[in-house]
């Protein structure tokens, strides 16, 4: 069954999507549909203002889409590839009424963003040493927190967890993390304010080795991907860790924050022309009303997001499930077809 079909299917309660009402699940879906609340009011509200007034479908109908999908974050490449493919089947499907089109959007949004592959959100696992995962982005993201979630994550997953301070450069950024390692009950390997932060990611391998962890996460400066230094200080880290460890850092994790909206994107698309970035983490999703920028970073950049933020506590840094994404994204459209309005 594909992942529109199972959309279909949780809307009417037939698929476990929505099911669960006392279990874990139900849990994360309540987090997905409250943080993704200024979002789907954003994209479906507008939606279904536009279509609530078509008369037909022609080249007038379809610029007017184009344009309800911009200025609800989808982004501009997204937004072609998404009309383009509405074109052909809308006609192929031979839809008239405004229940027939929202399906066939909702259809080939949803074709677009999966693109036939398994999901691919889950964190790298390697085996028989530290999984290195690394943390780059802009100030201001909310990176060092992110950090520490993913860290009590981890460790209540069972996890032996080691965290490694290698922002030397941002004053209070240790000890910001040596807080998060404190709360979360994991140890932190640091160096001196100021400091080379190499030596800090060279320890922190060589710790997380003798020791036996399961993960060592690495935080970085936060940098603006323009900055040649901070750049090549980044690309320096990258040859330590590829020295001790053949592969290099199992997952390099880029931290966006989603109130940007497209300058997310833009972001992503610039520090990817330095760096082998593996996944995306979009805090800061319940705040905002431009989440579209989800859909553009799949369709233009192919790299998967890993974790969203929905929230402030401490399980509110979800792991990233398209399925739930999408539902919640399209809910509202779906209520007016079903419910026939």
């Amino acid at each position: 069954m594909g992942l529109f079909d199972r959309i279909k299917r949780a809307f009417t309660g037939e698929d476990e999507v929505i099911k669960h009402e006392e279990t874990k699940e139900s849990i994360v879906i309540e987090k997905y549909d409250k943080g993704m609340e200024k979002t789907r009011r954003s994209f479906s509200d507008r939606l279904n203002e536009f279509l609530a007034d078509f008369r037909e479908i022609d080249e007038d109908f379809f610029e007017d889409l184009e344009e309800t999908f911009i200025s609800s974050d989808v982004g501009f490449e997204m937004t072609l590839a998404i009309t383009d493919a509405l074109r052909d089947e809308v006609r192929l499907q031979n839809a008239t009424t405004s229940g027939q089109v929202k399906e066939v959007i909702i259809e080939k949004m949803v074709d677009i963003y999966e693109k036939g592959e398994d999901n691919l959100s889950a964190l790298k696992k390697a085996e028989g040493r530290p999984t290195v995962l690394m943390f780059v982005g802009v100030n201001g993201v909310g990176k060092t927190t992110t950090i520490g979630k993913i860290a009590w994550r981890l460790k209540q997953e069972g996890n032996k967890v080691l965290l490694a301070a290698g922002d030397t450069f941002r004053a209070g950024a240790i000890q910001q993390l040596e807080v998060w390692g404190e709360r979360v009950g994991v140890p932190v390997v640091s160096g001196r304010e100021g400091g080379d932060p190499s030596s800090v990611v060279f320890d922190a391998i060589k710790k997380a080795k003798e020791e036996n962890f399961d993960y060592l996460l690495i935080d970085t400066a936060g940098r603006l991907q323009n900055k040649v230094n901070l750049m090549k200080e980044l690309e320096k880290m990258n040859r330590i860790i590829s020295r001790e460890i053949e592969t290099g850092a199992d997952e390099t994790l880029l931290v966006l924050d989603a109130t940007t909206g497209q300058n997310a994107l833009v972001q992503a698309k610039q520090f990817g022309e330095t760096i082998n970035i593996t996944g995306l983490i979009l805090t800061k999703l319940d705040g905002t009303a431009k989440g579209g920028v989800i859909l553009s970073i799949r369709h233009e950049l192919n790299i998967p997001v890993k974790f969203i933020g929905l929230g402030e506590q401490m399980d509110d840094l979800q792991p990233f499930e398209p399925e739930q994404f999408i539902y919640g994204l399209v809910k509202d459209m779906l209520y007016f077809i079903y419910n026939k309005i």
